[in-house]
C-alpha cells in the first residue's frame, strides 16, 4: 500500500483498550459518523450526533450491546470468508487520519494486500436480507465504505456481510469522488459548527426527540419562562398541522367504513393483491388498580411495576 494516504494515529494493538480507542474515535468524524451528518443514518440523526460530540449527552454505551458484540467477534469470521471465496488477502490496519483534517478519521477493518482497495466487514439481522439484494447495500454503510476511500485515497472497497448468520454476500464498492466531494464539504462543516458551538436544525425524528430528552430530563426548572417570538411559527405549525390530521384521519375513517360496507358481512375480502380483514378481537382483560390497591395493598404492591419517567409535551 505505497500509494495509500492517511496518517497512522493508532494501531490495531493501542486500539485493543476500548477507552483509549473511545478517546480517539469522539475525537474527530469516523465512518460510522458521516452517515448521520448527511442525513442517510436511519438511527441517528445529525442533532444527535452534534449533541454527543459536543458533550450534551453521553454516547450511548454499547458494551453491553449484542449486536455490536457479535459484530466485533465476527469481523475475522467474515474476513475470512471474503478471502476464501475471492482469493484475496487482507491484513489489518488500525485508525488513520486525512492528511488535510486532523479530525477525519477512519477506523479501517481490513486493507487488501497488493490492491488499492480496503474491506469492511459487517454482520445484518436475517430480516435485512433485502438491503443486500442484488447490488443493494444500506446507505450508511455506503457512506462509510467512500469515506474510508476519501482518507485512505484507495479507488474501491469491498464489503463482507454474513446475513442471518448463514447467508455470506460481498460487493465491490467504486470510488465515487462527486459523492466524497460532498462528504468532505459537509464534514468540514459540522466540524466548523461544532467547534463554533451552532448545533444542526432540529428535525422531527425519534433520535433527535430522544436527544432532546436526554439533554433535559435531569435539569429542567420548575417555574415557566416567557418564550422568544421565534415560538410563534412553530405553534401555528402544531395547530396548523393538528387541524390537517384531524381531516385526514375523518377521511381515513370514511374510507374504511366504505369498505366495511363493502364486505357485506364477510370477515375478509380481497383486491387484487390486498387483504382487508374486518373481525372481533377477543375482549380486553384490564385489572381495576384502584380497588385492588384499597383492598389487598400487600398484593398490589408485591405485583406493581413502576416504569421509568418519560418526557412529556403539551402545547394548550
Amino acid at each position: 500500500h505505497e500509494k495509500l494516504k492517511g496518517k497512522l494515529i493508532m494501531t490495531v494493538e493501542q486500539a485493543a483498550d476500548r477507552v483509549a480507542w473511545e478517546r480517539v474515535r469522539n475525537s474527530g468524524i469516523g465512518g460510522s459518523d458521516i452517515a448521520c451528518i448527511m442525513g442517510l443514518n436511519p438511527w441517528k440523526s445529525p442533532y444527535a450526533l452534534y449533541a454527543e460530540k459536543h458533550g450534551d449527552v453521553e454516547p450511548e454505551d454499547l458494551s453491553n450491546n449484542e449486536f455490536v458484540y457479535w459484530g466485533t467477534v465476527l469481523e475475522q469470521v467474515v474476513a475470512d470468508r471474503f478471502c476464501e471465496l475471492t482469493g484475496k488477502k487482507v491484513r489489518k490496519c488500525g485508525t488513520l487520519q486525512d492528511e488535510s483534517y486532523d479530525f477525519m478519521l477512519a477506523n479501517v477493518d481490513r486493507l487488501v494486500v497488493g490492491e488499492n482497495a480496503g474491506l469492511e466487514c459487517k454482520t445484518a439481522n436475517g430480516f435485512k436480507s433485502k438491503d443486500w439484494d442484488g447490488d443493494e447495500l444500506p446507505d450508511s454503510y455506503y457512506c462509510q465504505c467512500q469515506w474510508y476511500m476519501a482518507i485512505t485515497g484507495c479507488d474501491k472497497w469491498y464489503i463482507a456481510c454474513l446475513i442471518g448468520g448463514n447467508h455470506f454476500v460481498w460487493k465491490k464498492i467504486p470510488r465515487n469522488d462527486e459523492f466524497i466531494e460532498d462528504m468532505r464539504a459537509q464534514a468540514i462543516v459540522f466540524w466548523s459548527n461544532l467547534e463554533s458551538n451552532i448545533p444542526p436544525e432540529v428535525d422531527g425524528s425519534e433520535s433527535t426527540a430522544a436527544t432532546i430528552d436526554k439533554m433535559n430530563k435531569d435539569k429542567l426548572a420548575v417555574d415557566s419562562i416567557a418564550l422568544p417570538s421565534a415560538a410563534e411559527q412553530y405553534i401555528k405549525c402544531i395547530d396548523g398541522l393538528n387541524a390537517t390530521k384531524k381531516v385526514l384521519l375523518e377521511q381515513l375513517a370514511q374510507a374504511q367504513n366504505a369498505l366495511k360496507l363493502m364486505l357485506n358481512g364477510s370477515e375478509s375480502g380481497v383486491f387484487m393483491d390486498r387483504k382487508i380483514t374486518y373481525k372481533q378481537t377477543a375482549a380486553r382483560v384490564t385489572l381495576d388498580d384502584k380497588a385492588l390497591k384499597k383492598d389487598l395493598p400487600d398484593v398490589y404492591a408485591k405485583y406493581a411495576k413502576v416504569g421509568k419517567p418519560s418526557m412529556r409535551f403539551t402545547l394548550k
